[in-house]
């Protein structure tokens, strides 16, 4: 652990102090704070001050990307009372947030998200659960983010768009692959539970999964348990021979 010179401050102490500052920076105790529940057809907005004052509240029914002209009268609603400085606040709920991304961009508003699990807890710390509404939520949203309960999002571009992509895509396929090795598992446990025995991690061994003439459910010679099956066809070919009246070589 590094400690500074003198004050006993850490390095992390450090970089949470800067952190903290840059948050400030973007939502300054003197403005106003655009809280913002998404949701697929309907957004809540309330503009609230540092000392949690609902200033203004408005639903409109429409998608998040039409949220330009909600946008500009919350804006207007705050410096009718006096506020300089706007941010907006809301959770990164599926790709909508990125789309108020781009609002906000368009109209020089800076914008900071909050997690999904700590507007929920702070939802049960402030007894909201048992009437959970929109309107309720834009409010918290606001209260957290001038708490400074909130982080910075990254910035839309391409690439980032591209990488996150192709981030979930890789997270899909572990996930398929990782229940096509159980399933398969839970299958040979049942029909041909020696095979699994051959290796000691035969799902990752190239040369077993490789292995020609794996019949899981064709027709064997003997019963599973007792040892490798014959190959496809063998048993046909030997009661093909046997009614001919000659021996298999």
């Amino acid at each position: 652990m590094s400690k500074g010179s003198g004050n006993g401050t850490t390095r992390g102490d450090r970089r949470r102090n800067a952190r903290r500052e840059r948050l400030r920076g973007l939502l300054p105790r003197d403005g106003a704070v655009i809280g913002i529940d998404l949701a697929e057809d309907k957004q809540a907005l309330a503009v609230v001050d540092h000392d949690v004052r609902v200033l203004a509240r408005k639903t409109v029914k429409v998608k998040a990307f039409r949220l330009g002209e909600a946008l500009d009268w919350a804006v207007a609603q705050a410096k009718v009372k006096g506020f300089k400085q706007v941010a907006v606040a809301c959770e990164p709920t599926g790709p909508r947030w990125m789309q108020v991304q781009r609002l906000c961009a368009e109209r020089g508003l800076p914008l900071v998200c909050i997690q999904p699990l700590v507007s929920h807890i702070a939802r049960e710390q402030q007894d909201y659960t048992p009437h959970k509404t929109d309107e309720s939520d834009c409010v918290l949203i606001g209260r957290l983010a001038a708490e400074l309960h909130c982080y910075i999002p990254e910035e839309l571009d391409e690439t980032w768009a591209q990488l996150r992509h192709l981030g979930r895509r890789r997270a899909q396929l572990i996930t398929a692959a990782t229940a096509s090795v159980q399933r398969i598992g839970d299958f040979l446990s049942v029909t041909w539970p020696v095979v699994t025995e051959v290796c000691a991690q035969p799902f990752k061994s190239v040369t077993w999964l490789t292995r020609p003439g794996w019949p899981l459910w064709g027709r064997r010679s003997s019963p599973p348990w007792s040892g490798p099956p014959c190959p496809p066809g063998a048993a046909r070919r030997a009661g093909a021979r046997s009614a001919a009246g000659s021996s298999p070589r």
